[in-house]
């Protein structure tokens, strides 16, 4: 049955390794254990993957080591720990270390993965999992420079059910409505102060490009001084010297958003998806980021999934990394993860995290 060229073992070891499987499953399961992680893999997705294992408070993975084809580099440093062999020890690695998960981070697995052993694993009850999957678990988004098409293609998410849509879009419409009746009195406070405080005008329009990227016209409470863009676009700062002083307690309590109501009730936006960015800024960063318009399949939000696991964006790096979390959305769109967005959003608002 053991075939692989790469397994020198007979079926005795296995069976060994079978004993072992279901009483160490059995106690990760019930004792809350960690859980033994080997990486197969050097490059950057195999790296990325082991800092968020090592980042993430309460992670249940405790990282073992690398495999690499090259016996050379083994004992090599990597992030923590190195390399700890080759893919040709694969099965001793296991069997040393006692590991229960691999995770295969390699762009081209067909040639140079031992899936004979691979396989012989799986069957046998340990967990053999693709890196991205993983990373994407554990860290909440998608690692867009390192993933090919064919695994968006393929991947089990992008659903678009229509009961799903059609609650989001009932949701959307009726808090909007009341929304707007309630805040009515609230918003014509915020706007003698904002008259009060500078010249111009209370609400201030922009031109964004929402779902199939279409753009249309967003609604905020000003924020900004008068004219505080006449020489051109720029992306917001840390304490934004063009804010005012009205505008910068707008802006920490996120009440400038609030308008956007409006957009939702139109159709225009949703409570929850992508913050919607200015056409000038996806001009540049369409042409930079992988994937970048598969973020304008969805209607954008007044808050989302990068709002509350990132913030601001400040910056074509920032807008990278936020959307790798657009695209955990995008991908994993569901009313109970908008529910879990939302009351995310009103901790994030309530401490004033984030602030620009």
């Amino acid at each position: 049955m053991w075939r692989d060229k790469h397994d020198n073992h007979a079926v005795a070891p296995m069976n060994g390794l079978t004993t072992f499987q279901h009483l160490s499953a059995t106690a990760i399961r019930f004792a809350g254990l960690r859980n033994r992680l080997l990486i197969l893999g050097t490059g950057q997705l195999a790296k990325d993957l082991c800092q968020v294992l090592l980042s993430k408070r309460g992670s249940l993975f405790d990282v073992v080591g690398f495999l690499d084809r090259d016996s050379s580099r083994v004992g090599e440093r990597l992030v923590n720990p190195g390399i700890i062999g080759t893919f040709e020890q694969l099965f001793e690695t296991v069997e040393r270390h006692r590991v229960h998960t691999i995770a295969v981070c390699l762009e081209d697995r067909r040639a140079v993965l031992p899936l004979q052993t691979l396989l012989d694993f799986k069957a046998m009850g340990l967990e053999v999992v693709d890196g991205h999957h993983l990373y994407e678990e554990e860290s909440g988004r998608l690692s867009i420079d390192l993933l090919k098409p064919s695994a968006l293609i393929f991947s089990a998410g992008f659903r678009r059910r229509t009961v799903t849509m059609g609650f989001k879009r009932l949701l959307d419409l009726v808090a909007s409505a009341v929304g707007l009746l309630v805040l009515m009195p609230f918003f014509v406070l915020v706007g003698i102060l904002i008259k009060l405080d500078s010249a111009g005008p209370v609400l201030y329009r922009q031109t964004r490009v929402g779902a199939r990227g279409q753009p249309y016209v967003i609604w905020k409470f000003r924020s900004m001084c008068q004219d505080a863009e006449v020489s051109g676009a720029r992306w917001a700062a840390t304490e934004d010297p063009r804010t005012s002083r009205v505008g910068y307690w707008l802006r920490r309590w996120r009440i400038d958003e609030l308008p956007q109501l409006f957009n939702v009730f139109k159709g225009e936006m949703s409570l929850v998806g992508p913050r919607p960015e200015r056409p000038v800024f996806v001009q540049e960063l369409r042409s930079i980021i992988p994937y970048y318009d598969i973020r304008h399949t969805v209607k954008p939000g007044i808050t989302g999934w990068a709002q509350i696991r990132f913030g601001y964006g400040a910056s074509a790096e920032d807008a990278h990394v936020k959307l790798q979390y657009d695209l955990y959305y995008v991908k994993n769109l569901s009313l109970a993860l908008d529910f879990r967005i939302l009351t995310e959003t009103a901790r994030v608002v309530l401490h004033g995290e984030g602030v620009r």
